[in-house]
């Protein structure tokens, strides 16, 4: 039977860069449509729910809701903003027919919008512009738009895609309107335009079931629920199904529980019609790209597939002499259940063992992906270390292939020089360059990936935190070549215990310290940045020899330099090849490999001398 439009539901994406205002506008959608009660207190941003996503400010977990419009269900997919979070956006793309591509009025479409809307396109999800924030004093509307059009021009928008209606808004005040000049008191503007020209769903009502799973979460009381939209006939709750996994295996299976999505929660139904997002229990093994279908009539749909990892890190079991007194869980079968547990949300992830007892390497799509990965294990509970972000290589006959990426920067003029100078060294190749008002320059390099690793720290010190940059991944091309660009080395403590004043003192001028007196460390850690390329081993637990004089510790330690306080994201990118992260719920301490420096110097001799090749 022809498939016919559902006219009651649409099912919509919201895309935009990283703080344009897409999770403030949703928080208005909501207030607008009666979700809260009118003496509710309701935080901001409430789609970001993960403490992490609070702690950043930017969206890492798609989520859904869904509000009522006069006689229609809006469906909302939140999209996350960054590239590196790729894969949330490539498994919803799925469900929607249509989108919100939300811009700022000054900044206009940035690097990363492209990546989230190249998606939306190649499914051919119809777009609505939305020019957020134009009460800005440089605000500049039309601009915007223009930029955006020649943007969809470069994506490969077609005709109608391209012919994209444009609504303008303050998403702080819940105020839209169709002239950037006169906006609405409310949102009903945006709400019209969304009933009025995106596309209901498109369904067969009486074919058989079938369903995309494109999300997984989890219930401690009803456990793993699958998250999908029904593209074709009926759910019912205890209805019978066909579980057809990614590679084409069936089994038996049924559907205990059917919910829907309304407002912020979860609403169970007896039965759903196609068309709909529904979340469904009972499948014990689902997993993301599986399909639920019909038993007399199963027919799979196609799996969601989405682009490869370009870095990998190595995750280790903690074997530090201070292993065991932070963590909850330290062991490797531990470690490595709860990265198998990862793989079945996180699509974009990959685990294999590693050469050694007690080692994983974890590829991902780059080192905020991963970073997050490592800070939402550390807050469970688990301990355990973490080696240098390293790229992945392609090996075909006729050439070496590494992932190149596009970064784009905003910089004042007076440290073009600087910045180009540091790309340089990085084999980053520049691409174009645009002079804007008020100094500022605008440029586009491509740059292997291996070659950003690292440069975030860089940047902001070589441009006094006056520059930003974005980099989105362009694709793989031939191996541009070798990379030197360590600039220092580490201070690295020669002895266990705790940190003297008395040694710092005398130890200042040698770089910048992480840890300041009384603090414990072992031999082997790294306590601090040299201010010269290569390591150097210090005692930082020295004391004063015992006198008859008595010293004053206070005003010793009152003099030193305050250290310097390292993120986890810091922490990354400054680790060596020779260096690990070791990663508790209460320390990050950044530690040679090999702790002993007797073997380090042998090592260091042997490679000198030839008898190791460099890795």
């Amino acid at each position: 039977m022809s498939k016919i439009l559902k006219n009651n539901i649409r099912n919509i994406a919201i895309i935009a860069h990283v703080d344009h205002g897409k999770t403030t506008l949703v928080d208005g959608m909501l207030r607008q449509t009666n979700v809260f009660r009118s003496n509710q207190s309701v935080a901001d941003r409430v789609l970001d729910d993960n403490p992490l996503e609070r702690e950043r400010g930017i969206t890492i977990l798609a989520k859904n809701t869904g509000i009522r419009y006069g006689d229609v269900t809006i469906n909302i997919v939140d999209t996350p903003g960054h590239s590196d979070f790729g894969g949330e956006v490539e498994r919803v793309v799925n469900m929607v027919d249509g989108a919100l591509l939300l811009v700022d009025a000054v900044e206009g479409p940035m690097p990363q919008t492209r990546f989230v809307l190249r998606q939306a396109l190649e499914q051919g999800v119809k777009v609505i512009l939305v020019v957020n924030k134009i009460d800005r004093p440089a605000s500049r509307p039309l601009d915007v738009v223009n930029e955006t059009f020649d943007l969809f021009l470069d994506l490969g928008a077609t005709e109608e895609q391209a012919d994209f209606p444009v609504i303008y808004t303050r998403a702080l005040d819940a105020q839209a309107g169709y002239e950037a000049d006169d906006l609405a008191a409310d949102l009903r503007p945006l709400f019209d335009t969304i009933v009025g020209y995106l596309p209901p769903p498109r369904v067969d009502p009486y074919g058989p079931t079938q369903m995309l799973v494109t999300t997984l979460d989890y219930s401690p009381y009803v456990g793993r629920i699958a998250i999908g939209r029904l593209t074709s006939g009926t759910l019912r709750a205890g209805q019978a199904v066909t579980h057809i996994n990614a590679e084409g295996a069936m089994a038996a299976a049924r559907v205990t529980e059917l919910y829907t999505f309304q407002n912020l929660q979860r609403q169970e139904q007896a039965s759903v019609e196609a068309g709909d997002i529904v979340a469904v229990t009972g499948i014990p093994n689902a997993s993301i790209g599986d399909t639920l279908a019909d038993p007399d009539d199963p027919r799979q749909l196609p799996p969601i597939t989405v682009e490869e990892p370009t870095v990998r890190m190595a995750f280790n079991v903690n074997d530090s002499p201070f292993s065991g007194r932070e963590g909850k869980y330290v062991t490797s079968r531990q470690l490595g259940e709860r990265l198998m547990r990862e793989l079945e949300r996180n699509i974009a992830l990959r685990v294999k063992e590693g050469e050694r007892a007690g080692q994983f390497i974890v590829s991902g799509r780059g080192e905020l992906h991963l970073a997050i990965l490592i800070e939402n294990m550390r807050r469970e509970g688990y301990e355990f270390s973490v080696g240098r972000p390293e790229v992945i290589f392609r090996e075909t006959e006729e050439d070496r292939l590494e992932p190149i990426e596009d970064v784009y920067l905003e910089v004042p003029n007076d440290y073009l020089g600087t910045i180009t100078e540091m790309l340089g060294k990085r084999r980053g190749e520049l691409m174009q360059i645009r002079y804007g008002d008020g100094g500022t320059v605008y440029t586009e390099f491509r740059v292997p990936t291996r070659g950003m690793l690292g440069f975030r720290q860089s940047f902001l010190t070589a441009t006094r935190g006056m520059g930003t940059f974005n980099s989105l991944f362009h694709g793989y091309e031939p191996y541009r070549g070798a990379i030197e660009i360590q600039e220092t080395g580490s201070l690295v403590s020669l002895e266990t215990g705790p940190v003297s004043a008395y040694a710092l003192e005398h130890l200042t001028q040698r770089g910048t310290f992480f840890l300041s007196p009384g603090e414990e460390v072992y031999a082997g850690q790294v306590v601090g940045q040299h201010i010269r390329a290569e390591d150097l081993v210090i005692n930082v637990c020295r004391t004063k020899n015992l006198t008859g004089h008595r010293g004053v510790p206070k005003s010793i330690t009152d003099a030193l330099p305050n250290p310097r306080q390292m993120s986890l994201d810091e922490c990354i990118e400054y680790l060596g090849a020779e260096e690990l992260l070791e990663v508790t719920p209460q320390s990050l301490r950044i530690r040679a490999k090999e702790l002993h420096h007797a073997s380090r110097q042998k090592r260091s001799k042997r490679s000198k001398n030839g008898h190791n090749s460099p890795a």
